[in-house]
């Protein structure tokens, strides 16, 4: 019965015009992969055209060191001479982190390079897996205040990879290190924010959904505002409405709208009916991309104060 419901109201979604833009500005493979998605939502399982399969085997395998760790990642290169501006991705709290080439594609054609850097514990990567290390820490007590402020160190720790990632990328002869921009989702999302705070010379930030599958969790709540407060360069912060919880954006949307333009914040319209089509999916798709990225491309263009060559 609950199939029914989805697929009916999948289709109610599609009819009323939701996912319908404007395709003006993105190349012919997204537009393709984006016509595949809209009927994957109905079996909610993720396929690529084989043209999306095919520019994903042009991603290089990379390791970048973290401490006494190796770190595994995929990196993307745009057409033409480097260097390039470049944009870092964050990855959720899934075990296995894909390499993204939907994100990829979008970034590319706007100039960029595209890093994934994959954190300790995910895809088979050297450390311990966060959502493990939390439910060991729920396990120990009852103490709701001490698990959800261990669950705010756990983030903190994984902030080092991606402090260390931002580190090697900067190394890479081909990037130009002026121009370099971050984003992610969920888990991905908060780590986009701990690290708007440290800078790091990036350029701009732009986490979507960061701990909406966790905002219950008054502890890093109270962290994300200091982040936001403290943010070294512009924020742009998105949802889809039907997401977990579109707390996270009641939450700081203000602080950002204080700090002023190009800073920002978005709501969008619900993206499919279900909590995690209005999260991941929304962040991740090529069909999700149609929805954001103009107004992503904008934020860029305004925090970087040019757009990057093509």
């Amino acid at each position: 019965m609950r199939r029914i419901w989805l697929i009916v109201a999948i289709f109610g979604w599609l009819a009323a015009g939701t996912a319908t833009v404007a395709l003006a500005g993105f190349d012919e493979l997204t537009r393709e992969q984006a016509e595949a998605e809209r009927r994957q939502l109905l079996g909610g399982r993720h396929e690529q055209v084989p043209a999306m399969a095919a520019f994903r085997k042009s991603a290089e395998d990379v390791a970048y060191p973290s401490g006494e760790l190796r770190l595994p990642g995929y990196l993307y290169r745009p057409e033409g001479q480097g260097p390039f501006p470049a944009m870092i991705w964050n990855h959720g709290s899934e075990k296995d982190p894909k390499a993204q080439p939907e994100l990829a594609r979008f970034y590319t054609q706007q100039g960029y390079l595209f890093f994934v850097p994959i954190r300790r514990g995910h895809a088979g990567a050297p450390g311990e897996y966060i959502v493990d290390l939390q439910e060991a820490a729920r396990k120990q007590g009852p103490d709701l205040k001490a698990t959800q402020k261990k669950t705010v160190e756990l983030h903190e720790l994984a902030n080092r990879d991606v402090v260390a990632a931002v580190a090697w990328l900067m190394e890479q002869p081909q990037v130009d290190r002026e121009r370099i921009v971050m984003s992610g989702v969920s888990y991905g999302g908060i780590q986009t924010l701990l690290t708007a705070e440290k800078g790091l010379g990036l350029r701009a930030f732009i986490p979507f959904a960061p701990a909406a599958m966790s905002f219950a969790n008054t502890a890093l709540r109270e962290r994300l505002v200091l982040a936001a407060r403290n943010a070294q360069a512009p924020v742009f912060l998105l949802q889809a409405q039907n997401d977990y919880s579109i707390g996270p954006s009641e939450l700081l949307a203000p602080i950002l709208k204080e700090r002023g333009r190009p800073n920002g914040s978005k709501v969008y319209s619900a993206f499919g009916v279900t909590p995690q089509q209005g999260h991941g999916t929304f962040a991740c798709w090529s069909l999700g991309i149609l929805e954001w990225g103009e107004n992503v491309a904008k934020f860029l263009d305004e925090a970087l104060g040019k757009k990057p060559e093509r």
